[in-house]
């Protein structure tokens, strides 16, 4: 059994930062993830990805903000429990929360705080027959490393951002790129949109629109791909990788069945300190919703900033919260 002072429900980067900003009041942290190693999307769906929009960095890849937070949490020593979901919960006589995980672990805490993101995710998958056959043998839904592509044969399917921005990126990387999309116009930025169409009149990517892929081939891992062209019928096509970036689709899985107040999807907070209808649960970052909620991770850093000053005052009613600037005390230093 695992006993903290908050229970963090998600180690992506408002979870991580969490920490941080209670370990400043004096607060133990113990974080939950259902992933296998924290960062939640940053470091599951695109650890590569620049982002641009972080204070301080005006480029910074999504693994290397994950890297950082750890860093900076590190003296305040978080625990962890990775590759476990939040199950069940219950109020204990004491007054704390006691979850079980997926996998039977205990934890309890007066304090939890969910920090979810989108909830738990699953690809979109398209409507192919035997796909399941060839996932993780040729069919991937999420591109962690681009070096895996280094010198393949790619086929990459979509109309989106990621769709767009991988076959950009790929080009440098893959022997060689193909893009399938159903239709003629796209659903990403112009500027991607432009810059795929240039790739192709250059000769650098196959795009291939009006089309789908419809069935796969191979034996023990994927061969080829079978395209379907509106007007042209179907033809095979070679290639190692067969890659459907169509989307996640996010789900709050058990925390939905908590009591807690939902809103598609999401949990209905209070802008004070971003709790919840259940006293002693907060929501923090893009898990949460409340009126002119914007999905951004400094916007999530700023909520759990708040957060934690509720926190402390319910963990500790008697005493006294100083609040101190870390720039002039230092975190080692920091007085809570």
């Amino acid at each position: 059994m695992i006993e903290t002072d908050i229970l963090i429900i998600g180690a992506g980067p408002c979870g991580l930062f969490t920490v941080f900003e209670a370990g400043l009041l004096k607060l133990r942290c113990h974080l939950l993830d259902t992933l296998p190693q924290p960062g939640g999307q940053l470091t599951e769906i695109y650890p590569k990805k620049p982002i641009y929009d972080i204070p301080g960095y005006p480029e910074v890849l999504a693994g290397d903000l994950v890297d950082n937070l750890m860093k900076q949490i590190e003296t305040f020593k978080p625990t962890f429990t990775l590759g476990e979901r939040a199950e069940t919960i219950e109020k204990m006589e004491n007054g704390h929360f006691r979850v079980l995980t997926s996998h039977g672990t205990e934890i309890q805490a007066p304090i939890i705080a969910i920090a979810g993101g989108l909830g738990c995710f699953e690809p979109r998958k398209p409507p192919i027959s035997n796909i399941a056959d060839f996932e993780d043998k040729g069919v991937e839904y999420i591109i962690k490393d681009p070096e895996f592509y280094r010198g393949k044969d790619v086929v990459i399917a979509g109309g989106g951002d990621s769709a767009l921005d991988w076959t950009i990126f790929l080009e440098e990387v893959a022997n060689e790129v193909t893009l399938v999309h159903r239709r003629n116009s796209f659903r990403g930025a112009l500027d991607s949109v432009d810059k795929v169409k240039e790739l192709a009149e250059a000769g650098k990517i196959n795009l291939i629109t009006e089309a789908q892929v419809v069935g796969l081939n191979g034996n023990g891992k994927l061969e080829e791909v079978v395209i379907k062209h509106k007007e042209h019928g179907e033809k095979n096509k070679k290639t190692n990788h067969f890659i459907p970036l169509f989307g996640l689709s996010p789900k709050l899985g058990p925390i939905a069945d908590w009591g807690l107040n939902i809103t598609k999807n999401a949990i209905e907070v209070d802008t004070f300190d971003y709790s919840t209808n259940i006293p002693g649960i907060f929501a923090i970052g893009d898990i949460n919703t409340y009126p002119g909620k914007l999905k951004l991770i400094l916007c999530g850093f700023h909520e759990a900033t708040l957060m934690v000053q509720s926190a402390f005052k319910i963990i500790y009613p008697d005493k006294k919260l100083s609040f101190k600037y870390t720039t002039v005390t230092g975190v080692e230093g920091f007085e809570g």
